[in-house]
């Protein structure tokens, strides 16, 4: 990792299960786009009540890696 360089996004997961779940669903939804995901950081939980139901909603940032469309020349 001594070279590489990172690139942090916002992302917003929901559930109706819980904050853990909200994580899990958002983390997995970002790999299906974000190639080189690497790693999160929780910025903000909060909850919504909606028709009676707690909806669980977590703010991430997650970083990946920035890589070349094309191998480098040494």
């Amino acid at each position: 990792m001594a070279n590489d360089v990172f690139k942090g996004i916002t992302i917003v997961g929901t559930s109706n299960e819980s904050f853990s779940h909200a994580i899990e669903l958002a983390i997995e939804r970002a790999k299906q786009t974000v190639r080189e995901l690497r790693w999160f950081e929780i910025r903000d939980q909060r909850g919504a009540v909606r028709d009676g139901q707690i909806e669980y909603q977590v703010t991430l940032e997650v970083f990946f890696k920035l890589v070349a469309d094309t191998p480098a020349e040494e």
